[in-house]
């Protein structure tokens, strides 16, 4: 696998670049937020993911980790395929589709082109957990209270109580605390319910 690439820029369009690595140039699908992030300099450093499928191998670049990431969450996600998470990644910042995915806001992700409702649906279900693991260069932008309230009612439904019955204890135990954790949260809501 090529993790990523150290060499000189040849070409720069909005959807491709070339990069030449000692006499090899190497063709890097990319999105619009690397295009807008990519150095004037003549030397660059680029993240690669490659996409091996049985007629084609297909090398994708990022500016950042943190994006190629984020794509690589995106196409594990069924019916997303890396067309479609290049065109999230050209409509969103990375960290908008972060925040969007952990507050489960479908509008944003169903805004972009070529996404659905239910395919929305299926990338904040799909990915919830697994995008606030991320780490970036930017942060989530999220209150960190609802990260706390979040986390906070994941535990108590999974000790048995429904969300709609946690979640008015946990919203009131917020709301009062001065600096919330989750296990005052959860201890504190134990004790309410």
């Amino acid at each position: 696998m090529i993790h990523h690439l150290k060499g000189q820029l040849v070409e720069k369009y909005p959807t491709h670049l070339v990069v030449d690595c000692n006499g090899v140039g190497y063709f890097l699908h990319i999105s619009l937020h690397t295009f807008s992030q990519l150095p004037d300099a003549e030397a660059i450093s680029i993240y690669t993911h490659l996409q091996v499928k049985e007629d084609s191998h297909t090398l994708f670049g990022f500016i950042e980790k943190y994006e190629r990431e984020i794509f690589r969450l995106l196409i594990s996600v069924s019916g997303v395929g890396a067309s479609t998470a290049r065109t999230m990644l050209s409509s969103l910042e990375p960290s908008q589709i972060k925040d969007a995915v952990a507050t489960g806001d479908v509008p944003t992700i169903q805004s972009v082109k070529g996404i659905g409702a239910k395919t929305a649906q299926r990338v904040i279900l799909d990915l919830k957990d697994k995008i606030l693991k991320i780490e970036g260069s930017t942060e989530v932008s999220l209150n960190p209270n609802n990260t706390i309230k979040e986390e906070a009612l994941s535990a108590l439904e999974t000790l048995g109580y429904t969300r709609k019955q946690a979640g008015k204890v946990v919203d009131k135990i917020v709301k009062e605390a001065t600096a919330p954790t989750v296990e005052s949260v959860i201890k504190l809501a134990l004790k309410n319910l």
